[in-house]
């Protein structure tokens, strides 16, 4: 995934690339892998002495504002339902599906409801099979109904200031905003849909995986960081995705020189507490731990030393965003290099 092609933007070696197991994320090793150095230890555990301390950033009506961001996001389930929300109106019960004659129109009609209901970006992609996980967190095979070949990736952008004080916990709280966020609008896109009588899979960071198939769909690129670079907003978002059989026309992934950029940028490197992110000059298909897919050119993540050092932050870290100069300029950083 490191090419600056828009029409290539992945570098893949077959022979060792397999379908991620959802398993093998760090937030779900913690709770089955004892080799795990966080095994069953919550990064917000010890919160109370972190705010007993007295720093700044890390006071107790912070953390009141950190955990109340979260709340659309936990107890929103149905947000994530493969079905209906609750009886379909009687108006639509008389309505067949609606017919799309031009897939292009109605791409254009379903981005401005995903705008409407609070998306920040809004693309669309072919569902490619290698970025759905292979099994749940639970440990079932996921299968996708045949049929749902479109995904609707969506990004809602964080409050930059809010980032920008990363690692304390008002950068936290911009997190769980855009988590809280995230839940509306794919629940909203999906109802859309099936106010249409088409069917719609609404995502998080479930079933499949998120920045893959966010290039796919035109939003950004892969950064040194492990994350998402779009134009607008740099990796200062949060994604979410709804797998759909509506006839859609899919999006060109896009290509505005990420890669190189990172190649000589190790700013996120640098911010990194955690000693996570790569300082290799160029990607390369090294893994750093259990929670990274094999056959991938990028630069991996340490996901393990990531969760490490949320743990005794006891907070969500951001540090690598709030530094990426994408994330300040979007992508008027690249002219300023050339300059």
């Amino acid at each position: 995934m490191s090419g600056d092609s828009a029409h290539n933007p992945y570098t893949i070696d077959p022979a060792r690339h397999r379908r991620f197991d959802e398993r093998q994320t760090a937030f779900a090793r913690q709770h089955w892998d004892r080799e795990a150095s966080y095994y069953e230890r919550d990064y917000r555990a010890d919160a109370p002495e972190r705010v007993s301390t007295g720093d700044a950033g890390y006071t107790r009506v912070e953390l009141a504002r950190l955990l109340a961001s979260w709340t659309v996001h936990n107890c929103f389930s149905g947000a994530f339902s493969w079905k209906r929300l609750g009886q379909a109106d009687a108006a639509l019960m008389r309505l067949g599906r609606h017919v799309v004659d031009d897939p292009a129109r109605m791409t254009a009609e379903t981005k401005e409801t995903a705008r409407t209901f609070g998306a920040d970006l809004v693309g669309v992609c072919r569902l490619d099979p290698r970025w759905v996980y292979s099994h749940d967190r639970s440990g079932d095979v996921i299968v996708v109904p045949d049929g749902y070949r479109n995904v609707i990736v969506m990004g809602i952008a964080m409050d930059r200031e809010a980032v920008s004080t990363s690692p304390t916990y008002p950068s936290a709280t911009a997190t769980g905003v855009g988590y809280s966020r995230m839940v509306f609008a794919i629940a909203s896109v999906a109802e859309f849909i099936r106010n249409l009588r088409y069917g719609a899979i609404p995502m998080g960071n479930d079933t499949a995986l998120s920045i893959p198939l966010a290039i796919d769909a035109g939003l950004g690129q892969l950064g040194r960081n492990g994350l998402l670079i779009t134009r607008e907003f740099g990796p200062c978002v949060r994604l979410c995705k709804i797998l759909t059989d509506l006839p859609l026309q899919p999006d060109e992934p896009a290509a505005f020189g990420v890669t190189d950029f990172c190649r000589g940028c190790r700013k996120c490197t640098e911010a990194c507490e955690a000693e996570a992110i790569s300082a290799e000059e160029d990607p390369s298909y090294d893994v750093a731990c259990p929670s990274n897919n094999r056959g991938i050119l990028r630069w991996a993540v340490h996901a393990d030393r990531c969760y490490e050092y949320w743990i005794r932050n006891t907070a969500a870290c951001s540090n690598c965003i709030a530094a990426c100069p994408f994330t300040r300029r979007g992508a008027e950083v690249l002219r300023s290099a050339e300059a």
